[in-house]
């Protein structure tokens, strides 16, 4: 009898042995299961995100926007001395041209695209030759009266042009200058954006940009260049225009007959980041004394900026064709990203660069 109960003890003590570690496995499997279904639960409730390296933050022109196909104005400048404290609104110009004009004195043509500008600043009168850089830029001509061979060229030539002697509704006077009348037209960008759909003129342009530019500054200490903080051009013996560089700002301080050329908005003095100097000859072609600029050919001159020059050519083919400006290994220059300024002044005037 003892042997029998023995024996069944030791296997009923075996069973229960194999039912406790079979339980205990069951027990781990489901506790198994719980946590892979939590983490699951949870990969999925916040998935990882990919890491990615951040991209380069693509720079732009500040002078213009490359890719726009907007069309520019052009728009005529009265630079008499009684005018001149009235000027407004050339800083924001990408673009400004000088020229002469008769009575020794100048013009300007200053250009503005996708630029919201609130006064632009006295608006004078139509010279010809002025119309070969709207045509090159492919811009609308805005302008305040016309002479008689302006007049005549405008009609040839097809000028998209904005004249306020018959849309005076894109301009306005300022009545409270102590100047005449003439000296008093002004006008905005504001004022002139419905202009071109109104006079069902194309609205896009058909040429690229004039000149080239560079995001990255153009060091010329590396080239042929010239020390350049001082330039003085004149364009007769009693006008003058300067330029005097700020090494700190890295622009250039305009002069007019050796006074700072400001603006009357802001009373700010007028900076320039480039300067294109050159030459050609003019002749008189009328009682009134008025000018012929012959502008159509090719000749030599000067690239400015950051206060060094370097010696450039310049050629024009015809009328309407844009001026190339190549260096003196006959690449296309490239200029520093801001203002320019040309100033084509006659043959038998002087000019300093120092």
């Amino acid at each position: 009898m003892t042997k029998k109960t023995n024996k069944k003890k030791t296997k009923s003590n075996f069973k229960n042995k194999k039912l406790i570690i079979g339980l205990i496995l069951f027990i781990f499997i489901i506790i198994a299961i719980i946590i892979g279904f939590t983490a699951n639960s949870n990969e999925n409730a916040f998935p990882k995100v990919k890491e990615e390296t951040p991209q380069e933050e693509v720079k732009k022109l500040q002078i213009v926007n490359e890719d726009s196909t907007t069309r520019p104005y052009a728009i005529m400048i009265n630079n008499l001395s009684i005018a001149r404290p009235y000027h407004s609104g050339l800083q924001e110009a990408y673009l400004t041209y000088e020229f002469l004009v008769e009575g020794g004195i100048t013009r300007y043509l200053a250009l503005y695209k996708d630029a919201n500008v609130d006064r632009i600043g006295p608006v004078r009168s139509a010279r010809h030759y002025y119309l070969d850089y709207a045509m090159e830029n492919d811009a609308y001509y805005v302008h305040y009266g016309w002479s008689p061979q302006a007049q005549s060229d405008i009609s040839s030539y097809s000028i998209n042009n904005i004249n306020g002697l018959y849309y005076d509704k894109y301009f306005w006077r300022d009545n409270s200058l102590k100047v005449a009348s003439e000296h008093t037209v002004f006008t905005s960008t504001e004022k002139l954006a419905p202009a071109a759909s109104n006079l069902k003129y194309r609205t896009e342009t058909n040429k690229k940009l004039l000149l080239n530019y560079s995001i990255e500054n153009i060091d010329l200490t590396n080239s042929d260049a010239i020390d350049a903080k001082n330039v003085k051009i004149s364009y007769t013996a009693s006008n003058n225009t300067s330029y005097t560089y700020d090494e700190e700002n890295q622009v250039y301080l305009r002069y007019v007959n050796g006074t700072p050329h400001t603006d009357y908005v802001t009373k700010n003095q007028y900076t320039v980041k480039n300067i294109i100097i050159y030459q050609v000859s003019s002749s008189v072609i009328d009682s009134s004394g008025r000018l012929n600029l012959n502008n159509v050919g090719s000749g030599k001159g000067y690239y400015i900026t950051n206060g060094k020059a370097i010696t450039i050519t310049w050629e024009k083919t015809s009328r309407s064709a844009q001026t190339i400006y190549k260096d003196s290994e006959g690449k296309e220059i490239i200029l520093n990203d801001g203002n320019t300024y040309i100033q084509i002044f006659p043959t038998n005037q002087t000019y300093t660069i120092s």
